[in-house]
């Protein structure tokens, strides 16, 4: 049995994950610092009958920071491969705490690069925040130009990983519900405050983004483990044309959803003024991944996501919004 350790396996992407990775028959480990109040959630999931520590597939947990390199030598030692989640995500959340970001997800990215043995397989979570802001429609070939701490701090990382052979992941922007959810999220965020509030605004509307939802980033991961070889050492964009779209498209979706299950009228104005933390602007190309053996695409449209994540909301009015910042 094959033996996998997922850093920041209790976040918002690790918390969908790890339960897949279960089911799959992958022995698993968790290692994961518990930086949000909201991280214990991840271990409430039920697979296939028991609780996730109970799981016979799981290994262990361990409470710990990717940036202590003593702890990192102990847990990758007898693994063979390495899904490195661990990072301050978002450009909200690392200008909050700058050293921090930067020590996580650099210097903890380090720790496990240096430490990885010749036979030992890494998939990295890169962003495509490393793309800024491109006029055409931007490819693995695309210039890289980050335009935030968080993404030249991701591509700094992702160049470490590169270097010995990982596959790393340029995903887009994750949306849908999680075990740890996080409302940060533009989608999550732009329909909680549509359901909630019943109004939204959004500034730089016609800056363009592209998404994924969080399940079919974990199953991504699935895919990176059965064809290493193939990807070895290369990035890969990952999530669908489809879902490139502008932030006011993307407002307006959720708001003729909203119409169509719950019956009300919502309000979106774009804020003048105002600029997004996070300065990409960009379409993406998915072309790569696709052409790997049978190719991977995401099974779960925007729409599919939108509903989910509406209902959830009409149900549930957070008073305490899961977010990383």
């Amino acid at each position: 049995m094959e033996k996998v350790l997922v850093t920041g396996g209790a976040g918002y992407v690790g918390s969908t994950l790890v339960p897949m990775l279960l089911e799959k028959g992958y022995k698993t480990s968790v290692l994961d610092k518990m930086l949000f109040e909201n991280n214990h959630y991840s271990l409430l999931s039920p697979v296939q009958g028991h609780s996730l520590t109970q799981h016979p597939n799981f290994d262990k947990f361990i409470k710990g920071d990717t940036r202590d390199e003593n702890l990192i030598k102990d847990s990758i030692k007898d693994k063979d491969y390495i899904i490195h989640l661990a990072a301050i995500v978002g450009a909200p959340a690392c200008n909050k705490d700058k050293n921090l970001a930067y020590s996580i997800n650099v210097e903890g990215t380090k720790n496990i690069t240096k430490n990885l043995s010749k036979n030992q397989r890494m998939v990295f979570a890169s962003t495509g925040s490393v793309y800024g802001k491109v006029e055409l429609m931007c490819s693995e070939d695309s210039s890289l130009n980050p335009q935030s701490l968080y993404g030249s701090s991701k591509l700094e990382a992702e160049k470490l990983s590169l270097e010995k052979g990982a596959v790393a992941y340029r995903f887009a922007t994750a949306f849908g519900l999680a075990p740890r959810l996080r409302t940060d999220l533009m989608p999550n965020d732009f329909t909680q405050k549509l359901v909630n509030n019943r109004a939204l605004d959004i500034f730089e509307s016609n800056a363009r983004r592209t998404f994924i939802h969080v399940n079919d980033i974990a199953s991504s991961y699935v895919f990176a483990i059965e064809n290493f070889e193939e990807m070895s050492g290369q990035a890969y964009n990952v999530g669908n044309e489809s879902m490139n779209l502008t932030k006011m498209d993307l407002a307006k979706k959720i708001q003729l959803k909203i119409k169509e299950l719950l019956g009300f009228d919502t309000r979106i104005w774009s804020e003048e003024g105002r600029k997004d933390p996070d300065q990409r602007d960009y379409e993406v190309s998915y072309e790569k991944v696709q052409s790997v053996r049978r190719g991977f695409a995401p099974k779960i449209s925007l729409e599919e996501g939108i509903e989910e994540l509406i209902n959830f909301f009409s149900l549930y009015e957070l008073k305490n919004p899961f977010s990383n910042v």
